[in-house]
């Protein structure tokens, strides 16, 4: 399929996977701070907040590369979609009823497969059907969609939980309980926007197999298993920051509830400022297209990785202070949202254009595998330190990346 003709495709089918992208990423995002406040209405501790964050990309880590497979072979992108849709819909149901942490815990990773799901079909349909140049809009919209999710979910979960002051207390287990409904319903709304079919190229185009410009030198038959897809130049480092700034708002989402609950701040005050960050995500998205033709991807990135390393060392101290917290975390917001689609574009167009959805799915692994491990070690710093080290240890893993970034491309320019 030419550029021409996938460009030509990107028009209702993209704005319809933006809106849906809004309503999942609405549920996800409503549902992730307020299991926290579950879980401490349950008697849980730092350690459990993190085991709870960490099993909800436990599956995914073990099914991406084959969804990933999967996407690349199929026509019917839709049924991974509405598959997201519906477990999303499940996993909150389910944390809702959940009567102990271990259930929560349970619920936790079917949501997260739920969430793997549906950005797989997205990703491999903007993948699939938006051409090279129009790349950096296609992921901006999607990832923009997914920010909007994060700005609306946890505003609204943190109104509905409200600004009852005892975490155990009957009152606010039943606030919790019904914005865990209230979250798993907004999900359904996805539902017939993704059984519309007019300008949806995904029901019933072949999947493409054109070349990526940077990959037009290996159009390679070879099965794209997670090895090969990392011996392409680059794309490990790549990854490697995807996982760092997708850790970072994993740590964010599920312990400024916490360290709120230690400082005082209720917790609409707390899904505010998450909305804060959201919004400012929304914001660096947009201006990708504008930005990515200004300056160079590279350095885009390390700027991310730098920049929202040290800024959000902020936030936790000065949490009572809603303008300065909502300052800092604006700019790390900012700097955040900008990483996602850029790693995204990076990687797409350094394999061959067959390998495009499965290596995205590997990069999707890559990030599971970080929001597995991370949230488990910032349990164990949090657990003596206090919640605020989780979100400092993170900001010690951009740090980390961006330094690997900045080393590896240098060495690898010169040979």
């Amino acid at each position: 399929m030419t550029d021409s003709v996938r460009g030509a495709r990107a028009g209702a089918w993209l704005w319809l996977l933006v809106a849906c992208g809004v309503l999942t990423q609405a549920t996800v995002n409503l549902l992730r701070p307020v299991t926290s406040y579950k879980l401490l209405a349950l008697h849980a501790d730092s350690i459990t907040i993190g085991l709870t964050t960490a099993a909800y990309a436990l599956v995914p880590l073990l099914t991406a590369v084959w969804l990933g497979r999967y996407s690349d072979r199929t026509r019917q992108l839709r049924v991974l979609t509405l598959s997201g849709v519906f477990l999303l819909v499940a996993g909150g149901a389910l944390l809702a009823l959940s009567p102990t942490v271990w259930a929560v815990v349970a619920a936790s990773a079917v949501l997260g497969m739920g969430h793997l799901s549906f950005t797989i079909g997205g990703q491999t349909a903007i993948a699939r059907y938006a051409a090279d140049r129009d790349l950096d809009k296609g992921f901006g919209w999607f990832t923009a969609a997914f920010s909007a999710g994060q700005m609306i979910g946890p505003a609204l979960g943190g109104w509905l939980v409200g600004h009852s002051s005892s975490a155990t207390s009957p009152e606010r287990l039943a606030d919790v309980n019904q914005a865990l409904w209230i979250g798993a319903a907004i999900s359904l709304a996805a539902v017939p926007l993704l059984l519309l079919r007019a300008g949806t190229p995904a029901a019933d185009a072949a999947p493409s197999r054109a070349t990526s410009g940077t990959a037009a030198r290996s159009e390679s038959a070879d099965k794209p298993t997670i090895a090969r897809v990392l011996r392409v130049p680059r794309v490990a480092s790549h990854m490697l920051a995807a996982l760092s700034l997708l850790a970072m708002l994993d740590i964010l989402t599920a312990f400024l509830p916490v360290i709120g609950e230690e400082a005082g701040v209720a917790p609409a005050v707390v899904g505010l400022l998450l909305g804060v960050r959201g919004f400012a995500s929304i914001a660096s998205r947009l201006l990708l297209p504008w930005l990515s033709q200004r300056f160079s991807r590279r350095g885009l990135l390390l700027t991310c990785l730098f920049g929202a390393g040290i800024t959000l060392v902020i936030p936790p101290l000065v949490l009572g202070n809603f303008w300065v917290a909502a300052f800092f975390l604006a700019v790390g917001g900012f700097l955040l949202g900008l990483g996602q689609p850029l790693t995204m574009t990076m990687i797409t167009t350094s394999v061959p254009g067959n390998w495009r959805g499965s290596a995205l799915a590997v990069r999707l692994t890559g990030n599971r595998l970080g929001q597995v491990i991370l949230p488990l070690v910032a349990g164990v710093f949090a657990a003596p330190l206090g919640p605020a080290a989780a979100v400092w240890m993170c900001c010690g893993v951009l740090l980390a990346s961006g330094a690997e970034k900045a080393w590896g491309d240098r060495r690898a320019d010169r040979s």
